[in-house]
């Protein structure tokens, strides 16, 4: 019984032996002839390709970047100190990637997807995904035209400089001007817009790039505070991040929002801030010896960003019907947006909001600066009733802006255009607002309505705003009604103009 047992597996085994073929693969490796500041330079790997993940010794990783004929520039995603030269380098043969799932909603994570907050281990779900870094724009025929509103709870963009979902909409202005400030505000706006439930959700992307570790930790915990947190990710590369993270972060931050479009979700991302990558990016080019041109910034500057945002975009029906609204932020320096980074991407995104330093040491806050500020998707991305009363708004502050010049050499002047310099003080009033205190669509048309209409014109500078709002808060309490005709594509009808026309009367005869 035994020998026939072992012969038995004998068969099998020589069986088995006889129809073995293995398989030999091929490793591409290289050794480090060169590394310093998270670069390696690498001799070999001569079928590298652009964007492949290397395996460094010691378990560390690092991305192929530079490709010339006989070496390869690699950034090193860990710590380059422990590598030395003569160390062996293998190619994965894939491109970088990052996994993406539901399970990062509320979660602070670096770009690699590992989480740096204190909640633990980020477990991904069955529903997660593998995001190439780099990706081809969705082209045109996948597209549709920006038609849906995201409303910032901010009165002088939501009316004047509408941002739609799909757009690229720059924020720019130097340092210490509110531009963060318009970025979080317009967070938390879509989280109280989501728990309303009048328009689609907004998943909500903050990218942090070279920004001191304190001042993200604020944010975060404003956004916590604020209940905007759980429908809101954070990716960071801090300013002590390898220079490859802070390069890295923005492709990181695109990758988890393609991921939530591609389930036709609605996302917002905003990159804080493109300047501070590109120095980033200038760095590790200046390492690889790529030819410097203007501003000692390498040639492919502007394909830099322009691939990034060229990825925001609202994908019709059809293809699901997805949208990612970027918001990149521009640093200018002595108000200098004619400056190399500042023009590349004005000419890449679909307007801007500048905000001036002189309105921001005034008082005015947030400090827009409506004749320099510009949306070019317009009122396509607005509802009908805020296009109804924007119209007369910067009709009124651009008379104002021009005569507001003149009045400063103390001539006379009639009495015509005396009262549009009034009327254009009542709007700048109306137009401020604190800060993490977004306003709902609803109360931003009633109060702008009211000093358009002129009700406001014999009332107190100092009093205009919140005498606005007492207006607005009585008008929705009175007229519950007034919310769907704001959402309504019929807009403010001669019957509601009528009534507002009423109540803004009883209002003024009260006050």
């Amino acid at each position: 019984m035994m020998k026939k047992t072992e012969e038995k597996i004998y068969k099998e085994i020589t069986e088995y032996l006889e129809k073995f073929q293995p398989e030999f693969r091929s490793l591409n490796t290289g050794f480090i002839t060169k590394v310093s500041d998270g670069i390696a330079i690498i001799q070999g790997l001569s079928k590298a390709k652009m964007g492949e993940i290397l395996y460094f010794p010691n378990g560390i990783l690092g991305v192929a970047l530079n490709l010339k004929k006989d070496e390869v520039g690699a950034i090193i995603l860990d710590d380059y100190s422990k590598l030395i030269e003569g160390d062996r380098v293998i190619s994965s043969g894939k491109i970088l990637s990052i996994p993406a799932s539901t399970t990062l909603l509320g979660r602070v994570v670096n770009p690699m997807v590992q989480a740096i907050d204190t909640l633990g281990e980020i477990k991904h779900t069955k529903d997660s995904a593998s995001m190439p870094i780099e990706k081809i724009a969705p082209g045109i025929i996948f597209r549709e035209s920006v038609n849906t509103p995201l409303t910032t709870g901010i009165k002088s963009i939501d009316a004047m400089i509408p941002i739609g979902r799909g757009q690229r909409e720059l924020i720019i202005g130097d340092r210490n001007t509110g531009k963060t400030a318009i970025a979080i505000d317009t967070i938390i706006n879509q989280a109280k817009e989501n728990k309303k439930g009048k328009t689609k959700r907004v998943i909500s992307i903050y990218v942090a790039i070279g920004q001191k570790q304190s001042k993200v930790a604020q944010v975060v915990a404003k956004l916590e505070e604020m209940g905007a947190m759980d429908e809101t990710i954070v990716v960071v590369a801090s300013a002590s991040d390898p220079v490859a993270l802070q390069y890295l972060a923005p492709y990181a931050g695109i990758a988890i929002a393609e991921y939530f479009m591609s389930k036709g979700e609605d996302v917002l991302i905003i990159y804080d801030d493109l300047t501070k990558h590109a120095w980033a990016y200038r760095q590790i080019s200046l390492i690889l010896r790529r030819p410097s041109g203007r501003e000692a910034y390498p040639g492919d500057i502007f394909y830099l960003h322009s691939r990034l945002l060229e990825r925001a975009c609202k994908l019709s029906a059809k293809h699901g019907g997805g949208s990612i609204t970027a918001l990149p932020i521009i640093e200018t320096q002595a108000q200098d947006i004619s400056a190399y980074i500042p023009t590349n991407v004005i000419s890449i995104t679909d307007g801007q909001i500048y905000l001036e330093p002189d309105l921001f040491y005034q008082g005015v806050r947030p400090a827009v600066n409506i004749g320099l500020s510009v949306s070019r998707v317009g009122g396509a991305a607005q509802l009908k009733s805020v296009k109804q009363v924007a119209g007369q708004l910067r009709l009124d502050l651009a008379q104002y802006n021009e005569l507001a010049a003149f009045a400063q050499f103390g001539s006379d002047m009639d009495s015509i255009s005396l009262a549009k310099i009034n009327r254009g003080k009542k709007i700048m009033e109306i137009l401020k607002q604190p800060q993490y205190q977004p306003v709902e669509v609803t109360l931003e048309i009633l109060q702008l309505w009211l000093v358009t209409k002129g009700y406001l014109d014999d009332v107190d500078d100092r009093e205009c705003l919140k005498a606005s709002l007492d207006f607005a808060t009585v008008v929705n309490t009175k007229f519950p009604k007034i919310k769907e005709v704001v959402y309504s594509k019929e807009g403010i009808s001669q019957e509601v103009d009528k009534k507002l026309n009423a109540f803004a009367n009883d209002f003024k005869n009260i006050t």
